[in-house]
């Protein structure tokens, strides 16, 4: 016959069913065939792993009424909060709440929620808590007392990439036993001393300690490890200003440790030799701080290291020998010390996984080290700035991965046969030779195989004195985006097929012997004319210097895209006009024409280069007047035309006003309020300011008096009325504001703008936690001296970042952006808004925003090293600091480095 089988089987809270379907029972007398038990068998299997995969069905129990009560202080504090959570939900039901099946709060999980607030310390009261994680937010203010030792069952806390500062609290509990084993505070604004008794003496299961990016001072706490040495793996107490000793004795004894992380501090005194007793360690990160000394001369025991950066400090002596014992090493930074030693006596063929070497700034001599060639990983190799000598040898093309290659500023010879070899490299993207071969040729298309070079990007040959003509294997570059032949003894014409290769976009000749017209083709380069740059800005680049300028100047770009669209050609021979054509250039920042025999008038043309930062024509023989369409280039920060001969009134308004009166002199024919040389009998016709008669001068006073004496009435009458239709004019608080321009008002006031555009108020954002009040446009050009290029600090490929000092001392970074703005003011609030709250370890927080005359913008953050850039030299006085900058790129937010 033939039948259902059904199981049930019952749980305390649910009972399941399991149809198994038809099963055929034997009649009775009639003989059961061989598998009908294995059948049955078979079924009830199948039935119990169908009951133990149902989902748990047990009614978890409500949420316990003082894990209620604790989170509603927190929940309140939040302004303007995006969670949902409602009262009359039960708790553990609440977004990024999760219970125990008591009900007791067990995990309390918000980051990246958009949450601006300060903590509430009824936190501390979720007792049963164990992982709590409010990172990415915009929480401000201290962290609430015994906020550590408060959590008996924390085991995760991170409370990274927020605003909150003050120092850490200090644990009044001597008897605690605290659990917690992740703790991650940093990109905060924490600052003082970390106490001595502190939680982490308690925590003995304490196994990562992140405090990085915030201004803790003194010595990293020397009883951080006493309880946890048998597990803590990862201490991060880099971005911060730690001075003293190194690292503190007990931290050697940490034998699990994997990551030691300490750069950007002010740590002095040596690298001590109980290093070696760190036999877990895989990445060493010790830059950018005054250590002196050798490095430990054991550091081979570290078997298992991977990542050793100890650049930009003042170490001595030779590379330990050992160290070619760290065979799992895949990034070596040694850069910017005093190290020595013969680098080709090393024996770097055992680093197989080497991928990134530098070990440029240094004073090493000797060869390349042909075992080098041997590290089939490496990808990136820079040793510019040593004592090297001899040739590039043809075993480098074994480097089938080398991409990035910088042997700059060394002793290197035979030039024709280095680029013939690294043509032969592939996959080569970077090739900087600046500073080598002196006085040798540049290698023409008849003397190489010229079928190379096809990633290269980046090629640097300038200050070397080399001879010859522009190549013309370089036409053949089709992804080539830097060019720099500078300082060099090249003759001829600027070819004109310059302007064929699609993605260049800086380009300089300088310093050479070039002769003939400014080629007016180069006025159509597809990146600097139609196109742009942002298409480039997706590529991704090695994170070390890329490049080099002579006469001692090492401003270096750690990534392409911070070069500003240039063309630079001073210190030449060129001669005729300045093409009209050349204000097809609109996406051109830097243009430096200066020292040649250029002559005509200026193009009115220039005006067109909305884009344009530094503009140098000094020097040369141009003549008539300074066109005043040039008021409008408002990005205009650097601008000289001395020495010409020049005639007429200097343009007043816009950026014209900041310029010094150096960017005019050596032009006898202008006149202006800056040269002290009066316009009022400037003739156009004849371009001469004609003396005045004795017995006309009374009468000329005369009717000046007069003439201002209208003037004044008139506009005392138009202030006034002005200033009456003013308060009439009122702004209505919710009421529709996407026509009020962005400079007219403050968040902080709700002041109604000023008449003069430089006493326009500047927007602070209302998180702002640095203290700032109002400010104008006005007290901005007072900070940066007018935009002087002496407080230049970087550039981008979207405007120049200046170093600001406020009267009160406050120092900020004020990066002025490029590119009209047209119908896209309400797009551009909105990513200014965005960036404000964007958090990450290497951006600084964005304060404010000022926008003027429909194309002005500039970005407010905190403060960063001093920098020099000079039109003719890019040069760079940066100190131990690093640049944490942002640059909005096509909607994209990219950080950089200046190092």
């Amino acid at each position: 016959m033939m039948g259902t089988v059904m199981i049930c089987v019952k749980d305390n809270n649910f009972v399941a069913f399991a149809c198994l379907g038809y099963l055929k029972v034997p009649r009775p007398g009639e003989s059961r065939g061989p598998s009908s038990s294995s059948s049955v068998m078979v079924l009830l299997v199948l039935a119990v792993i169908l009951v133990l995969s149902l989902p748990s069905c047990h009614a978890s129990a409500a949420c316990n009424q003082h894990d209620y009560d604790s989170l509603l202080p927190f929940f309140s504090n939040i302004s303007s909060s995006p969670l949902k959570w409602s009262p009359s939900i039960d708790c553990c039901l609440w977004e990024g709440i999760e219970c125990g099946g008591t009900g007791r709060v067990t995990r309390l999980w918000l980051p990246f929620k958009g949450l601006s607030g300060v903590l509430s310390p009824s936190l501390a009261n979720l007792t049963y808590l164990s992982q709590l994680n409010l990172s990415h937010n915009r929480l401000f203010g201290t962290l609430p007392a015994g906020f550590f030792s408060s959590f008996d069952n924390l085991q995760i806390l991170d409370l990274s990439y927020n605003r909150l500062l003050g120092e850490l609290p200090s644990n009044d509990n001597s008897t605690a036993n605290i659990a917690i084993r992740i703790v991650d505070l940093s990109s905060n604004r924490f600052s003082g001393v970390i106490p001595s008794n502190s939680f982490l003496q308690f925590a003995r299961n304490l196994s990562s300690f992140n405090v990085s990016n915030n201004s803790f001072t003194g010595q990293i706490p020397s009883n951080i490890c006493i309880v946890s040495f048998l597990s803590i793996t990862a201490l991060d107490f880099s971005y911060n200003d730690f001075s003293g000793r190194t690292i503190p004795d007990d931290i050697y004894n940490v034998v699990l440790l994997e990551q030691l992380s300490l750069p950007l501090n002010n740590l002095s005194g040596t690298i001590s030799d109980s290093l070696a007793n760190l036999s877990n360690l895989r990445v060493l990160d010790l830059y950018s701080n005054q250590l002196i000394g050798s490095i430990p001369r054991d550091i081979g025991k570290l078997s298992k290291l991977e990542q050793l950066q100890l650049h930009i400090n003042n170490l001595t002596g030779s590379l330990p020998p050992s160290l070619m014992n760290c065979t799992k090493l895949v990034t070596l930074n040694l850069r910017v010390n005093f190290l020595v030693g013969e680098l080709s006596a090393y024996n770097f063929s055992r680093l197989q996984q080497l991928s990134i070497l530098d070990l440029g700034n240094n004073n090493f001599t000797g060869r390349l080290p042909t075992s080098l060639y041997a590290c089939k990983s490496l990808k990136a190799v820079r040793l510019a700035y040593n004592q090297l000598e001899g040739q590039i040898l043809p075993d480098i093309q074994a480097l089938e991965s080398l991409s990035f290659l910088s042997v700059s500023y060394n002793n290197l010879t035979n030039l024709t046969g280095a680029i013939q070899i690294m043509m032969g490299c592939k996959n080569l993207t970077t090739l900087i030779l600046s500073v080598n071969f002196m006085n040798e040729t540049i290698p023409d298309e008849d003397t190489i195989n010229s079928s190379g070079f096809q990633n290269l990007q980046v090629l640097g040959l300038g200050a070397s004195q080399l001879s010859g003509q522009v190549p013309t294997w370089l036409a053949k570059l089709k992804n080539l985006e830097v060019l720099d032949l500078s300082f060099n003894q090249i003759t001829g014409f600027i070819p004109s097929w310059l302007a064929s290769l699609p993605s260049l976009f800086y380009i300089d000749l300088s310093g050479n012997l070039l002769s003939g017209e400014f080629p007016k083709e180069l006025a159509g380069l597809p990146t600097l004319a139609s196109q742009g740059t942002s298409e480039l800005f997706g590529r991704s680049y090695f994170p070390l210097p890329v490049f080099a300028q002579p006469n001692n100047a090492t401003y270096q770009y750690s990534q392409l895209y911070n070069l500003p669209p240039a063309i630079i050609l001073g210190n030449n021979h060129l001669s005729g006009d300045i093409p009209i054509e050349i204000g097809q250039l609109k996406f051109i920042h830097v243009l430096c024409l200066n020292n040649n025999n250029f002559s005509g008038n200026i193009p009115d043309q220039i005006s067109n280069l909305t884009n344009l930062e530094q503009l140098d024509l000094s020097g040369n023989h141009l003549s008539g007047e300074i066109p005043a369409s040039l008021k409008g280039l408002h990005f205009l920060s650097s601008f000289s035309v001395r020495d010409n001969n020049l005639q007429g009134p200097i343009p007043s308004g816009g950026q014209f006003d900041t310029f010094p009166l150096s960017s005019f002199t050596g032009n006898p024919g202008l006149c202006g309020q800056i040269l002290q040389r009066s316009c009022s009998n400037y003739s156009s016709d004849s371009g001469l300011v004609h003396p005045t008669a004795p017995h006309k001068s009374k009468n000329a006073k005369l009717v000046v008096g007069l003439v201002l004496g209208s003037c004044l009435g008139t506009g005392l009458l138009i202030a006034t009325l002005a200033l009456w239709i003013l308060s009439k004019r009122r702004i209505i608080p919710g009421g529709d504001t996407d026509n009020i321009q962005i400079d007219t008002l403050s968040s902080n006031s709700g002041l109604p703008p000023e008449a003069d555009k430089d006493t326009s108020l500047v927007i602070l954002f209302p998180h702002n936690t640095d203290g700032l009040k109002d400010l104008t446009i006005s007290e901005l050009l007072k900070a940066t001296d007018n935009f002087n290029q002496a407080n230049i600090i970087g550039c981008g490929g979207f405007g120049l970042v200046y170093k600001a000092t406020l009267a009160n001392g406050t120092k900020l970074a004020i990066k002025k952006l490029s590119g009209e703005m047209g119908p896209m003011e309400r797009e551009y609030k909105a990513e200014v808004e965005a960036l404000s709250t964007a958090q990450h370890e290497n951006l600084v927080s964005l304060q404010g925003t000022a926008y003027r005359q429909k194309a002005s913008g500039q970005k407010l953050s905190n403060p960063i090293q001093n920098t020099i850039y000079n039109c003719s030299s890019f040069t760079s006085k940066s100190g131990k600091t690093t640049s944490r900058l942002i640059s909005l790129i096509s909607g994209t937010i990219n950080d950089y480095h200046f190092q």
